[in-house]
């Protein structure tokens, strides 16, 4: 497995192997003994899994405390831009925004630690999953507008992106209280 870091504390790309001949592949997404030595203490307790549409852009989600969760996601078909926000107050990375492409034919992967919030754009039709830390929990549903002026991100966009209304009524960073 390749593993690589961004420069945010806690975030880890994973690249692992997958096995190909002529009947198709097959690829370890999970395995406690090797992920355990990469994602020091983490648990999971919920596993997420959605379909979107091509030009679908959902998020940028999180929960607050105390049931914020940290995620392991990857896309089982299709591909997406996946972005990440810093909203821990105390990290010299607040505010800096990360993306990177997942797609079902590399089958990388990226964890997201507790502290940011996160979102996805559909560059293609893709099922797209995610191993949680903490169960949902309603009231801690927050998250913050897509195209939120001060931060700036390039979600590569193909035309106007489908948003949910709910996500269109999201705050902007600088409107939400120190979450983290």
């Amino acid at each position: 497995m390749e593993i690589s870091r961004p420069p945010f504390e806690g975030v880890v790309e994973l690249q692992p192997r997958v096995l190909k001949d002529d009947r198709g592949w097959f690829v370890e997404t999970y395995k406690e003994s090797q992920y355990s030595e990469i994602l020091s203490g983490v648990v999971f307790k919920q596993i997420n899994q959605s379909f979107s549409k091509k030009g679908a852009l959902r998020g940028l989600h999180l929960q607050k405390k105390p049931h914020e969760q940290g995620k392991l996601v990857r896309v089982i078909s299709g591909k997406v831009l996946d972005v990440i926000v810093d909203i821990r107050h105390d990290s010299a990375t607040f505010g800096k925004w990360y993306s990177t492409v997942l797609d079902a034919e590399r089958q990388n992967m990226m964890y997201v630690p507790e502290g940011f919030a996160h979102g996805f754009y559909t560059l293609e039709d893709a099922v797209f999953s995610y191993m949680c830390t903490n169960e949902y929990n309603k009231e801690s549903e927050e998250g913050i507008i897509w195209n939120d002026p001060d931060l700036k991100i390039d979600w590569q966009l193909d035309g106007e992106p489908n948003v949910s209304e709910k996500d269109l009524g999201l705050p902007k960073l600088s409107e939400l209280g120190e979450l983290f």
